[in-house]
C-alpha cells in the first residue's frame, strides 16, 4: 500500500496533478474537497463540516489503509501554523505506517498569479461546487494566504519520501511524471 499527501495552498494544483497521477499509476484519488462537498450544504464552511469531514477522512483511510488496494493520493491544504493540521497530518500517517503502508509526501508551490488563473479552471469548478462563486474563492484564497503559513520551511519536512515542486511552469502531467518516477510508483 502507498499512501501519497499532496499539499499545498488553495489552487495550487493538487486535485488535478492527483488525478493525473491515477491515469499512470494504479493509484486512487480522494482529493480534500470529496468530503467537504458532502457537507457544505447542510452547515457551510463552518465547524460542523469540517468535524464531519473530518469524521468522514479518518474511517475512510482506516477501512482503505486495510484493503488490498495498491494505494490512495489524498490532497490538502496544510496550515503549517496551525497545530491541528500536523495533527492531522501525523494521525492520517499513522493509520497508513500501523498497516505498513508506504508514506509519500509532495508538495506544490506555484507563484500567485498562476493560482489565481487555476482557481478558475473549469476542471476545478466541476470538481468543486463552493469554488464556482469564483469572487469568494479567490477571496478566500487571498485570506487564507495571509493569515496562514501554506508552505513549508526548508528542511521543516523531513521524512525521507519528500519531494518539494515549483509547478508554476508545468503541467500536471509533467508533474505526475516527476512524481511517479521520483517515487516509483
Amino acid at each position: 500500500m502507498k499512501f501519497i499527501l499532496i499539499f499545498g495552498p488553495q489552487a495550487v494544483g493538487k486535485m488535478t496533478v492527483g488525478h493525473e497521477l491515477t491515469k499512470i499509476t494504479d493509484l486512487k484519488l480522494f482529493h480534500n474537497h470529496m468530503s467537504i462537498e458532502l457537507f457544505h450544504p447542510f452547515f457551510g464552511f463552518g465547524r460542523e463540516t469540517w468535524r464531519l469531514a473530518n469524521l468522514l477522512r479518518r474511517e475512510f483511510f482506516e477501512s482503505y489503509a486495510s484493503s488490498n488496494q495498491y494505494g490512495l493520493i489524498f490532497t490538502y491544504v496544510w496550515g503549517f501554523d496551525l497545530q491541528e493540521d500536523w495533527e492531522f497530518v501525523n494521525q492520517t500517517c499513522e493509520i497508513f505506517e500501523s498497516k505498513d503502508a508506504e508514506v509519500y509526501f509532495v508538495e506544490l508551490e506555484s507563484s500567485l498569479e498562476e493560482r489565481l488563473k487555476r482557481n478558475v479552471t473549469p476542471y476545478r469548478l466541476e470538481q468543486k461546487p463552493t469554488k464556482r462563486n469564483t469572487e469568494q474563492s479567490e477571496q478566500d484564497l487571498r485570506a487564507t494566504m495571509d493569515k496562514h503559513r501554506l508552505s513549508s520551511y526548508e528542511g521543516e519536512i523531513t521524512r525521507s519520501n519528500y519531494v518539494r515542486i515549483n509547478n508554476t511552469d508545468m503541467s500536471p502531467e509533467e508533474v505526475a511524471r516527476m512524481v511517479k518516477e521520483r517515487f516509483l510508483l
